[in-house]
């Protein structure tokens, strides 16, 4: 079988028989989104996360005086949500939209967990994702204390160089926040 997905598990999980990998996607719905359309909204409960399939999404919240602070950008092979929401049972915090027509498969927390419990490298899987995650958003705050507007813009372009051809530059400098040192 050559799907996506299947190579997604794969670069961390190797070997994963057809047989399983089909059960495993039977445990997950696809979308499709327009640009423009919602993933999430804030203040609703989140029931999936996302794997991008095809297209590029963004999470992001608005501040009291509806300023627009972008936490994150997806494209295929990533996966999105607002995890606190979504593991916690909580309201959204942030919104979740297309920045292009995009496709996305949805996992719930209800089998996510059953997947955890039945695969022992799914559990593993998702605990490397979590560990990456956790590390590049421990980096990207160390960056926007410590490096200036332009340092943070290099490395952005230096890291995703495909997103800069993807996304408005309004959205980058959004992503990119305030400046830190001058």
């Amino acid at each position: 079988m050559n799907s996506p997905l299947k190579k997604h598990f794969e670069e961390i999980v190797p070997e994963i028989s057809d047989k399983d990998f089909q059960y495993i996607l039977q445990h997950f719905t696809h979308i499709k989104r327009k640009k423009h359309q919602f993933i999430v909204q804030a203040d609703e409960f989140v029931h999936n996360d996302h794997w991008v399939v095809k297209g590029c999404l963004k999470a992001y919240f608005l501040d009291d005086e509806g300023k627009e602070h972008i936490l994150q950008f997806a494209m295929e092979n990533w996966w999105i949500t607002d995890y606190n929401a979504f593991q916690n049972n909580v309201r959204s915090t942030i919104f979740i939209t297309c920045i292009e027509d995009s496709e996305v498969l949805c996992l719930s927390l209800e089998n996510y967990e059953k997947l955890c419990r039945e695969f022992h490298f799914i559990e593993h899987f998702f605990a490397m994702k979590s560990k990456k995650g956790y590390i590049a958003l421990q980096k990207r705050i160390l960056s926007l204390l410590k490096n200036s507007a332009q340092e943070r813009y290099e490395q952005l372009l230096e890291q995703y160089p495909q997103l800069f051809q993807r996304v408005p530059k309004k959205m980058i400098a959004a992503y990119l926040g305030s400046p830190g040192k001058r």
